[in-house]
């Protein structure tokens, strides 16, 4: 009973230590989730089309041009190449022009935008690789557009991939933000070196780790699930 009582006593002042500091987690919480917004609606309007056009453009499609492949492919590998904190500091300038600052959370956004188009725009090509080709066969044979073929097919066919693909995308931005802290660019990860590392807190520290387990795996839950009810093959 003794140890029993121990450890609802550190319970218990664990919880009324993390619990002072409840209004700057929920405010670094909101933060990191407008950042990864940002930067899913950017993957998805942006990243789509591009991974879209990688797949229509390369060797042996229907639409094979290689000089457009070969840029939007260098490009791409570039930017993913790039280590995020020094793609961060480079694109200060641009960030700067963009929403007239570098530091905050809208500023953040910007650098994890530009990664997150480049990260799930290779994820999009690969997804719509797995599409038979007659899928694309058949379309052309219907007479279909190029418009029909790419939302009435390929998408409809590579949903479930695509979802997946988006899932974990989705978990790479939330791991990038937390890289943001270092800049100032708020979120979880500032909250863990404003209050966790640098006041040598280290139940904050493990509250922070707590928090982003449970939001990667509710994700990455929610994410296998509808690609699984996306799944045409298990209809």
């Amino acid at each position: 009973m003794g140890i029993i009582n121990d450890i609802i006593h550190y319970v218990n002042d664990y919880f009324a230590h993390v619990l002072q500091y409840q209004h700057e987690i929920w405010r670094a919480i909101g933060e990191t989730f407008i950042m990864v917004g940002i930067s899913i609606t950017a993957a998805i309007i942006l990243g789509l089309p591009v991974g879209t056009v990688l797949f229509l453009c390369r060797k042996g499609q229907q639409y094979e041009n290689r000089l457009l492949f070969s840029i939007l492919n260098v490009l791409v590998n570039i930017i993913r190449s790039f280590p995020f904190l020094l793609l961060v500091v480079i694109m200060i300038p641009v960030t700067r022009w963009i929403v007239g600052t570098s530091l905050g959370t809208l500023a953040a956004a910007v650098p994890l935008s530009v990664v997150a188009v480049a990260y799930y725009s290779r994820l999009v090509e690969q997804s719509l690789l797995e599409v038979p080709k007659e899928v694309m066969e058949a379309a052309t044979s219907m007479g279909a557009s190029t418009i029909q073929m790419i939302f009435k097919f390929l998408y409809v066919e590579a949903r479930s991939g695509l979802m997946l693909g988006l899932t974990t995308s989705t978990i790479s931005f939330i791991s990038y933000s937390t890289v943001m802290g270092i800049v100032g660019g708020g979120g979880v990860g500032d909250f863990a070196i404003r209050y966790g590392y640098q006041r040598f807190e280290e139940e904050i520290m493990t509250f922070t780790v707590i928090i982003m387990i449970i939001l990667v795996q509710s994700i990455q839950y929610g994410g296998s699930l509808a690609s699984r009810l996306l799944d045409k093959r298990k209809v």
